[in-house]
């Protein structure tokens, strides 16, 4: 006999069937045994009574919840008064006649039936396995899997091609610290793991692929907060041969799409505009929350638009405010070359915030080498380390570059959103905690002596103090 899955019985009252999985709850009532037994589907519940089978009902007294079961019966209708209208399988249950244990369970660090949010971080990162069998981590990791989908099925039908870009690549300026990957193969040199695929997503616009897209995986090695990772998953997207107003329009429509098609309102459409300078007056900052009632059901999409081209760091220097391949506005591009006005120039750059949060940011790219090389200049970088660092983008440019812009909206932070946690952790099968310790697997750890010297690599670790 063929394995049923549990939402599948529904419709099969009276009819034998053989089902799997987890049991979610025990209960014993005397001579009858009630298990509850979850698959991917659902949950069914299991009647065990000694007259219809000795055999399963001896089983059954051994079961503990998380035992992985296998079990064949009868769907029966249950009473009236037996119903459980807050269970979509709550009018049916299964009469076992057969019962096998495939795998027994050990006591669980935690109650899984139970809220994990107040399980202790260290324990539920290291029993993340059976945290994910929680009704709420399942329920999220199915959201993120439709939320996929749904992007998918959105950029497809808007004619972008899915191209998977390098993991292993070189240092790109993105505002934070590169993970470095020390080549065996070239003592003394690194690869870095991509903070973006900025510079990959341009190359793919100038190899004329005109509609790019990518559910892609991104390393930044920054401190951490509720929403944000070391690694993170962006919606990073380009197009050629498009204005500012139409990537707004494109991502618009994508988010829209998305938030109700998960059962989420969207509080103004079209999402209001503010530029820059309008959203520090008003807000104090360029990420606000425009829901006056603060219903998480609701969502206040926003654009911010017109930044600042340039900002001075932490040493007075002017450096870009996003990334140094936005453009200058169209307006403003004859005073970059001559160097007038910089601190006021305006770029060609817009963020998405929802809720209180940074959602997206974007920008029209530069496609004309002498402004790119301005960019450059301007934030101080010598010719010799331009060619170095982005003489292979700079050059494509002189090959024929289409006009182009994109946006990499935070896929992590939009199902943190959507899914009404506080915590992108909530939203990722396997997170790092707080301190950027991996889920289950003991990372970061120490690499061995033959480790080490493959990469031609030496150790100069901080002494530690004596007490």
């Amino acid at each position: 006999m063929q394995r049923t899955l549990i939402k599948d019985t529904i419709n099969q009252v009276g009819k034998t069937v053989k089902l799997a999985g987890w049991v979610h709850i025990r209960r014993d009532h005397g001579k009858l045994i009630f298990l509850d037994l979850r698959d991917k589907s659902g949950l069914m519940q299991l009647v065990v009574n000694p007259k219809v089978s000795a055999e399963a009902h001896t089983a059954a007294n051994e079961i503990r919840n998380e035992f992985v079961i296998e079990v064949e019966g009868t769907v029966k209708e249950r009473d009236a008064k037996q119903i459980n209208p807050d269970l979509e399988t709550g009018k049916v249950e299964v009469e076992m006649t057969k019962l096998n244990i495939l795998s027994r369970a050990k006591a669980l660090p935690f109650e899984l039936n139970e809220d994990t949010r107040k399980v202790n971080e260290e324990a539920r990162m290291k029993y993340r396995y059976l945290d994910l069998r929680s009704e709420r981590m399942a329920k999220n990791l199915k959201l993120r899997h439709k939320a996929a989908t749904l992007v998918r099925e959105y950029l497809n039908k808007a004619g972008f091609m899915e191209i998977e870009t390098p993991m292993l690549t070189k240092t790109s300026p993105e505002g934070a610290r590169d993970f470095l990957v020390p080549s065996r193969m070239q003592p003394g040199k690194f690869y870095a793991l991509p903070q973006a695929p900025q510079q990959y997503k341009q190359l793919l616009m100038i190899a004329g692929f005109e509609k790019y897209y990518q559910i892609a995986r991104a390393m930044r090695d920054e401190d951490l907060r509720g929403d944000r990772q070391l690694e993170h998953t962006q919606i990073d997207l380009e197009m050629s041969f498009v204005q500012e107003r139409d990537v707004l329009d494109l991502v618009e429509g994508l988010m829209i799409y998305v938030a109700e098609s998960c059962g989420k309102k969207i509080l103004t459409k079209p999402f209001p505009v503010f530029t820059h300078e309008e959203a520090v007056k008003q807000f104090g900052a360029d990420k606000f929350d425009l829901r006056k009632d603060k219903d998480p059901d609701t969502l206040a999409f926003a654009w911010v638009v017109d930044f600042p081209l340039f900002e001075k760091d932490d040493d007075g220097k002017l450096t870009f405010t996003h990334n140094p391949f936005s453009a200058p506005k169209s307006e403003h591009v004859d005073k970059l070359m001559k160097g007038e006005d910089l601190e006021n120039l305006r770029a060609q750059q817009y963020d998405l915030v929802c809720n209180g949060f940074e959602l997206a940011s974007g920008g029209v790219r530069i496609s004309d080498p002498k402004v790119q090389r301005k960019i450059f200049e301007i934030m101080g970088l010598a010719p010799e380390v331009i060619e170095e660092r982005f003489g292979h983008l700079i050059n494509a440019y002189e090959y024929g570059a289409p006009p182009h812009a994109g946006i990499a909206p935070g896929f992590d932070r939009l199902l943190m959103i959507l899914a009404n946690e506080e915590n992108i952790r909530e939203v990722i099968a396997f997170p790092v905690n707080s301190s950027g310790q991996t889920s289950v697997m003991d990372a970061p750890s120490p690499a061995t002596d033959k480790q080490l010297k493959e990469l031609h690599i030496k150790m100069d670790l901080p002494k530690k103090k004596k007490s």
